[in-house]
């Protein structure tokens, strides 16, 4: 049985949740929120490998394998043409209380 997921602390929600190319193609990629924090924190914030992990708490490798992951997933949409969606994952919302349920919250697209 494999080990529950551990929850992942983002900053926000993003208010768009889908790109897509001039010429839509019928392929997407799905990015969850904690890698658009991973990508937020690392790439726009600028901030340093082990600082975003923190923010997120979550280990340095964990880290890095969500980052990792995020940059895949969009340079396969950038390079390919694919539309870009933004749901899921396993986190919660900093200064959001009681949102998982009295855990970890698996929310699903749209806002909190």
């Amino acid at each position: 049985m494999p080990r529950p997921r551990k929850c992942r602390r983002v900053g926000f929600i993003p208010d768009n949740q889908m790109f897509y190319p001039h010429l839509r193609n019928a392929e997407e990629i799905v990015l969850s929120i904690e890698e658009v924090e991973a990508i937020r924190l690392s790439d726009l914030e600028a901030m340093e490998q082990e600082t975003c992990a923190i923010s997120m708490q979550v280990s340095r490798g964990t880290f890095q394998r969500i980052i990792n992951a995020a940059r895949q997933k969009l340079a396969d949409a950038l390079v390919n043409g694919k539309t870009i969606r933004i749901e899921g994952g396993s986190y919660e919302v900093s200064g959001h209380h009681g949102g998982g349920h009295g855990r970890c919250g698996r929310f699903r697209g749209g806002k909190e």
